[in-house]
């Protein structure tokens, strides 16, 4: 009877460290990178700005990390490791992240529904119609195209990755930056390629969508890191491995100090040129911008991991 009673107790601890195992799992989807630290270089995401750490979930893996800032409804930033693109991008099915609505809810990302959304969603969160009948495009700052599974590229499609994008530079300058991205690492990467793509936001007369729903910024930022490549990079590659940055212009009337204007451009793309750059060279803008230190990768991507 005693090892009856003895194998019941085992058996309903067990169950209970399971099902605090899970609930912590689920809970650190939202404010801890502990589950998904490995989406960055070394395990060490980046460090000097504020936000709420999403783990970003998709079908229970996890697909990618985010810092998300609320009080804007969009990220800082968002983290990855590149894989080459494989098939057609995937048609647009946009998510949200229920646990920034609710903080016991399930951590995966899910579709907006095709009617009202839940008011907690909204007040926590961009949503579609937050998109719709303006000027800008959900700009992907996890894009698409750096991911070969299907579901890697679908979980890109979530409003917690996506900021306020003028169409000139999401289809335009920084369209070609990722692309050419993609060519550079997946021909010279050896090993794993960690990116992180941000924001710059504007420093006084920020503009917002839909009445202070959701802030734009002024330039979106990104940086890869690959601590293994190839011996024969190409002369014009030989400065951009291990690691390379852009920053791009989000709006043709800022001013020329950080990227300037090539007003030889097409007219529909000119005003939101790129401009490529060592990866020093953004965290310095990035401390300007943000009045802080700003560390993208652990230890600027030296070294083998």
């Amino acid at each position: 009877m005693r090892q009856q009673i003895m194998a019941y107790f085992h058996a309903q601890v067990f169950m209970l460290l399971s099902f605090t195992r899970l609930w912590s799992l689920c809970r650190a989807d939202v404010g801890d990178f502990t589950p998904c630290l490995q989406i960055f270089y070394n395990s060490w995401p980046p460090k000097g700005l504020t936000g709420s750490p999403i783990c970003q979930r998709y079908n229970n893996l996890y697909r990618f990390a985010t810092l998300y800032r609320r009080p804007r409804r969009s990220p800082w930033f968002s983290a990855y490791v590149f894989t080459p693109p494989t098939g057609k991008r995937p048609s647009a099915c946009w998510k949200f992240e229920p646990q920034l609505a609710n903080p016991s809810a399930d951590g995966s990302m899910i579709p907006f529904p095709p009617g009202p959304v839940d008011q907690n969603v909204v007040e926590s969160q961009a949503v579609e119609l937050d998109y719709i009948n303006s000027s800008f495009t959900r700009g992907h700052l996890n894009p698409s195209l750096h991911h070969s599974s299907h579901e890697d590229r679908l979980s890109t499609f979530t409003l917690t990755n996506a900021v306020p994008q003028k169409a000139g530079s999401n289809s335009g300058p920084w369209k070609t930056l990722e692309q050419t991205v993609n060519e550079a690492l997946a021909a010279y990467c050896l090993g794993k390629a960690y990116i992180v793509t941000g924001i710059l936001p504007y420093q006084e007369d920020e503009p917002w969508l839909k009445d202070h729903r959701v802030a734009v910024p002024e330039y979106l930022w990104s940086a890869y890191c690959c601590p293994n490549f190839s011996n024969n990079l190409p002369t014009e590659l030989k400065e951009t491995f291990p690691t390379y940055a852009a920053i791009g212009r989000n709006d043709r009337s800022s001013t020329e100090e950080i990227v300037p204007v090539n007003n030889t451009a097409e007219k529909q793309f000119r005003g939101y040129d790129v401009k490529r750059m060592a990866l020093t060279t953004l965290e310095m803008y990035l401390r300007d911008r943000f009045k802080a230190v700003v560390s993208v990768f652990y230890e600027q991507c030296s070294g083998l991991e």
